[in-house]
């Protein structure tokens, strides 16, 4: 990678806005430095921000986009949804997975997103049989990122029954299962396949659930995982409580807290269902609530308690999931917009020194780079050079200065006000597009049409 410097108008440092600024990309992908003044001869944007980065994707969950608008059920809800995403997933072949992931990724950058947490649960052939590489579809989802430029954080996940009950997997599940044995052949291949990838890439670990997963298999991942980002998804809808409650003897995240050493490493990803003792001791840990607020709100599944949580001192990113809808700023707006519903009142997620866009930003650029394990989330030398241009030619930022720049862009803005995307160092976003769009849009399209006509 080459040198590069990029000159801003108005430009958010970790000292506050400044204007007329320059800063340097070194061949590391790592922010070099910030001086004074535009810089001639320089990449020139008018407002340069901290990009976000997304913790919590399936990126294969793409194709099923306006498949499941329709009621199943007397009452539909998470469970009738996942019927049908095991469906799309027996006609996946590992080239498949290569191709959505790509798309989605592009998806995400043009959108402001500059890393992604691929929560990678499917492992193997539609009928259960591994692959004669164990990580192959990991590989492919490597692949992508490696074509895309994003900053990939990948946790290949822990799956290990159907329920609590300790019942084995059938139908969809097959592809996913592994034996503690197998899932460490499995990380032991995807580890290689890391060797040479790009600095700013990383492997962590998950573990799908505690339904999915028994305590000898979160003491593995815990093993495996030493140093690394660690995710696991909880408390996402009331029937997973009832169940953990049922068969474990307490809510969710309050024995997963019991039970394990949860700190900053973690991510727990929802965590929608907590109660106010839940909501302190996960704040005080350390650890991230990865909050998906637009899947959240697809399935049906609840509002997470971000004006507590974050009161207490709890931080929270967040996540595209299922990828229904890919969109960096709408997550923000959803998130801060469910608190308002359900309270009926206004501008909850702020913290009376900054407006409630700047705070959103602030706390999911920190929070979300913690989650992934990459030194970023702020514009400051020795970081990631994780960052993201606005247009304020574009109507719904014309006018506006500082904080009010990032209030535009989340309560009124979306994608299109992107003009600009570095992720890693790597200037993978110009005018609006990804620097590959027209490489990788087409084979995406082929493949929805064929898979969306075969279903």
């Amino acid at each position: 990678m080459k040198s590069q410097t990029i000159s801003a108008k108005t430009m958010l440092t970790a000292n506050g806005w400044q204007s007329d600024m320059h800063l340097t990309i070194g061949e590391d992908g790592q922010i070099a430095a910030i001086k004074n003044g535009l810089a001639p001869n320089s990449t020139t944007v008018d407002v340069l921000l901290p990009a976000i980065s997304n913790v919590h994707s399936h990126a294969f969950q793409r194709l099923l986009a306006g498949l499941t608008e329709y009621r199943t059920n007397a009452q539909d809800d998470f469970w009738s949804w996942r019927a049908l995403m095991y469906k799309c997933m027996d006609y996946l072949q590992p080239d498949h997975f290569e191709i959505i992931a790509a798309m989605t990724q592009v998806e995400m950058l043009e959108s402001g997103f500059s890393a992604v947490g691929e929560f990678h649960y499917v492992h193997h052939q539609p009928d259960g049989t591994p692959y004669d590489q164990p990580g192959e579809i990991s590989n492919r989802v490597l692949q992508a990122a490696l074509d895309t430029g994003i900053g990939l954080t990948h946790l290949p996940t822990l799956y290990m029954q159907g329920g609590l009950d300790g019942r084995a997997l059938a139908g969809g599940q097959r592809r996913f299962g592994c034996t503690p044995e197998a899932f460490s052949a499995l990380y032991s291949d995807i580890k290689k396949s890391f060797n040479g990838a790009p600095a700013d890439f990383m492997l962590g670990g998950a573990a799908h659930s505690l339904r999915a997963v028994s305590s000898d298999g979160l003491s593995l991942l815990k093993d495996i995982t030493e140093g690394a980002p660690t995710h696991i998804h909880i408390a996402e809808q009331t029937g997973e409580v009832d169940e953990v409650l049922s068969h474990l003897g307490a809510r969710p995240v309050r024995w997963l807290l019991d039970n394990y050493d949860i700190n900053s490493q973690w991510c727990l990803v929802h965590a929608t269902h907590m109660d106010s003792s839940e909501i302190n001791d996960l704040a005080r840990s350390g650890a991230v609530a990865g909050v998906c607020p637009i899947t959240e709100a697809n399935l049906g599944d609840g509002i997470f308690e971000a004006t507590q949580f974050a009161d207490k001192g709890g931080a929270f990113a967040i996540g595209s999931d299922s990828n229904v809808r890919i969109c960096a700023v709408e997550e923000l707006r959803m998130l801060e917009y469910s608190q308002r519903l359900r309270d009926r009142r206004r501008v909850l997620l702020n913290d009376g020194n900054k407006s409630c866009g700047r705070r959103l930003l602030d706390m999911t650029a920190t929070a979300g780079a913690q989650a992934l394990g990459r030194s970023a989330g702020v514009i400051s030398p020795g970081l990631i050079a994780d960052l993201v241009a606005l247009d304020q030619s574009t109507p719904v930022l014309c006018g506006l200065d500082k904080d009010a720049i990032l209030d535009g862009w989340i309560f009124a803005g979306d994608s299109r006000c992107v003009s600009d995307l570095w992720a890693g160092g790597r200037h993978v976003v110009k005018q609006g597009r990804h620097i590959h769009r027209e490489k990788i849009v087409p084979k995406f399209l082929s493949l929805m049409k064929e898979v969306r006509s075969a279903l």
